[in-house]
């Protein structure tokens, strides 16, 4: 794919695998991706298979470096202390920014262009993405880098307005995992309208994108379209694009990054990350 990678250390809890397109020139700027894997909070590595292929297929068409974040996982650990490890991996990134900071990774202080940076996340990873997309609308990144956009690819979230959502796998996987104060459907953690959700206006970033597969068995369709509605609804003022694929399931394009339908959405995500 013309990508190199390596595996770095942020912490002693957190590590990440780096992508840099092989054709890089020295002092070339490419947008900065920030990556939280899928698995439903309780499975999954950045190091995986097919975490790997499809970090390098993302990379090579949307020229950006990424940072695909390994964090700690439920239930040997509590979801906030796995949210922290999200969003300290997220300032470990905004820190290569600010000029104080030493000992920064090379190919993200000479290639990263903070002007143009990004979180995305697959399933549980588009969870994680919602939560720290709204803690950044609340607290600073280091260096006042500001996020561009979010990428949330069939998210984990969950709606009451939702017919049956309580036969959804994905509500049984959460209150399974979830601590015993957040059980139902009212946690801020995965509902975006929960009573003590804070207001979808304060989305801490400008461009939204949203993807749903039609014949998700995991997370509906209906919950990506049900959170395009909402935060349209919000009045949160920036941009949002959203695309239901025919015919898919569930994160089928990290599945099978070659597949025709596969393809294009990996490349309408290069292209949300490209646009200027």
């Amino acid at each position: 794919m013309g990508v190199s990678s390596k595996d770095v250390n942020i912490s002693p809890h957190v590590s990440a695998r780096l992508y840099l397109p092989k054709n890089t020139t020295a002092d070339q700027k490419l947008p900065v991706l920030v990556y939280y894997h899928g698995g439903g909070l309780v499975l999954g590595s950045a190091f995986f298979k097919t975490e790997h292929c499809y970090l390098n297929h993302l990379v090579s068409q949307s020229n950006c470096i990424a940072i695909s974040v390994d964090y700690r996982l439920a239930p040997e650990n509590d979801l906030l202390t796995l949210y922290q490890d999200c969003w300290d991996a997220l300032q470990w990134v905004a820190s290569h920014a600010d000029a104080t900071t030493i000992n920064k990774e090379p190919w993200i202080e000479n290639h990263g262009d903070f002007r143009r940076m990004f979180i995305a996340g697959d399933s549980a990873g588009g969870n994680i993405v919602y939560n720290i997309v709204m803690r950044v609308g609340r607290e600073s990144l280091i260096g006042d880098v500001k996020l561009s956009g979010a990428i949330f690819a069939f998210p984990f979230l969950l709606f009451p307005s939702l017919e049956n959502i309580e036969h959804a796998l994905s509500y049984k996987l959460w209150n399974t995992i979830c601590p015993p104060s957040e059980r139902g459907i009212n946690s801020p953690m995965v509902n975006p309208v929960a009573e003590k959700s804070p207001s979808l206006s304060k989305l801490g970033c400008s461009r939204l994108f949203v993807c749903t597969g039609e014949k998700d068995e995991l997370v509906p369709k209906e919950i990506g379209t049900r959170f395009v509605e909402v935060v349209k609804e919000s009045g949160w003022k920036g941009e949002i694009e959203f695309i239901e694929v025919k015919g898919e399931g569930h994160c089928f394009q990290a599945a099978n990054p070659e597949a025709e339908k596969a393809k294009d959405l990996i490349n309408r995500m290069a292209s949300f990350i490209q646009h200027k």
